[in-house]
């Protein structure tokens, strides 16, 4: 993502018949565009970002005379599916977009270059430079797309998962009789007596899901952001409840926290043999048997769901990530002179905040540039490393030869 970069100033003069010495009055260039994220229900996934990478906002126009401020650069207003989150390539967290309508300001447009007519003073009346404009922000993000759901359903592979959101909602997700049938979660919206319920369909966990194994990564952190779980467990094989106590790890290992959310076991393919006699020697309280083909025990279900919704708290973003201010400069305290093979490194923010702020193809705005150097410091400091005539000097990208 990249903002747009500021417009030049203008270094103009007053031009009016019978205004003799009219001064400067060059106008400030334009504020570079943004980009902006913005999460919509419009769109329900990322794929617009794999076939384009590079966003770049619109340049700010150059300042005119006559004081006139150059235009802004427009923004870029990019959609993003609710619960995107947005991390900078080292991993922190930039922005949350939890909710439709949040946004994101992700690369912000540069300021545009001061006119001339800010140079104005008593001794210096005719300031024949202007600044050219900031660069914009330029950041590589990763978009990572969790689903927000109020109920998740978790579970072995192969356990109904699809057929219950098939059951409980309008969601027609595929169902076959094979594991894995779900390569990517499924979202649907079921009519409760509390309201609306959004169920997601995670799919199926394996041991060693949270380390990686199969694809368990990939599904559990669609899990995140889910209020109540749903385990949902085959009762027709040889243990369920064997099963049940491997995605229960899978899921503590992969996040303590999301293991201690509220829950609710189900024992699925209650139309078959083998689950009715589990549920007739079964002890366990809270346990609800259900069949997702016949519907049977599934009110009874949505019944235990709500209360459960009621009682859960509200999702943050979990994980070790850290909040970083936007467009957080990478400030070094003081000023640093290092001696180099090829000459002396001059870094510090005010300094290259200068150099970035100056024309230095005008000579004016180099001699103002000069003395700017010296209030700073770096000439003495320059001085104090050894510098002599003649060698080079680097600030930022700028490169010089010094001369006392």
């Amino acid at each position: 993502m990249r903002g747009g970069q500021g417009g030049k100033g203008s270094a103009s003069f007053r031009r009016e018949p019978f205004t003799p010495r009219g001064g400067p009055d060059g106008g400030d260039g334009g504020r570079g565009g943004s980009v902006v994220l913005k999460a919509t229900t419009d769109v329900s996934d990322l794929s617009v970002y794999k076939t384009r990478s590079r966003w770049n906002a619109e340049p700010g126009a150059d300042g005119a005379g006559g004081r006139k401020t150059g235009r802004g650069g427009s923004d870029i207003l990019l959609d993003v599916p609710v619960g995107t989150v947005v991390l900078d390539e080292g991993g922190e967290l930039v922005a949350d977009l939890d909710r439709p309508g949040a946004d994101a300001v992700v690369a912000k447009g540069g300021s545009g270059g001061r006119g001339n007519v800010h140079f104005k003073t008593s001794s210096r009346r005719a300031p024949d430079y202007a600044e050219p404009g900031f660069k914009g922000d330029e950041r590589t993000l990763v978009l990572d797309l969790k689903l927000i759901a109020d109920v998740g359903l978790v579970g072995p592979p192969n356990a109904g998962k699809s057929s219950l959101l098939s059951s409980l909602t309008a969601a027609k997700p595929k169902v076959a009789d094979y594991p894995f049938t779900t390569l990517d979660p499924e979202l649907g919206v079921a009519e409760a007596a509390g309201g609306r319920i959004v169920i997601a369909d995670i799919p199926g966990l394996i041991e060693g899901a949270a380390k990686g194994a199969g694809l368990g990564l990939r599904f559990l952190r669609h899990v995140e952001r889910t209020r109540v779980l749903v385990y949902v467990l085959d009762g027709s094989t040889d243990d369920p409840w064997a099963d049940f106590e491997t995605v229960r790890k899978e899921v503590v290992h992969f996040s303590p926290d999301l293991a201690k959310r509220p829950f609710v076991v189900v024992m699925n393919k209650l139309d078959l043999e083998a689950t009715r006699r589990l549920k007739k020697r079964n002890r366990r309280k809270g346990v609800h048997f259900i069949s997702a083909l016949t519907g049977e025990g599934l009110p009874e279900l949505m019944k235990a769901v709500v209360p459960a919704l009621a009682a859960a708290p509200e999702v943050t973003v979990p994980g070790p990530i850290k909040k970083t201010r936007l467009h957080e400069r990478a400030a070094r305290a003081g000023l640093l002179v290092e001696k180099k093979d090829w000459g002396f490194a001059v870094s510090g923010d005010r300094v290259e905040h200068l150099v970035e702020r100056t024309d230095l193809d005008s000579e004016g705005a180099v001699a103002r540039f000069q003395g700017e150097l010296d209030r700073l410091g770096v000439n003495a400091a320059l001085e104090a490393a050894g510098v002599e005539p003649g060698d080079t000097v680097r600030i930022a990208d700028a490169e010089f030869e010094y001369q006392p």
